[in-house]
């Protein structure tokens, strides 16, 4: 799920995934926003999408503030 496997194709992966969320995330955005915007580059459903906001943000990728996604710089 997390990793490409046998049964899960690469660009399904949701690692793969939330690297092009990252991607999209080069100012502050909305939820929608970035739904919006990957929803047209990548085929995938809305829950993985979610699942994929989530992994970004369990591993520190991203934050939210004030109801904006944004992309963590490396410390």
């Amino acid at each position: 799920m997390i990793l490409p496997s046998k049964h899960l194709s690469q660009e399904k992966a949701l690692l793969t995934i939330g690297a092009e969320l990252l991607k999209q995330l080069n100012r502050p955005k909305t939820v929608s926003a970035v739904w919006e915007q990957a929803h047209q580059t990548v085929s995938i459903s809305y829950d993985w999408f979610i699942l994929a906001l989530d992994l970004l943000y369990t591993i520190d990728a991203i934050e939210i503030h004030s109801g904006l996604l944004i992309r963590r710089r490396p410390s």
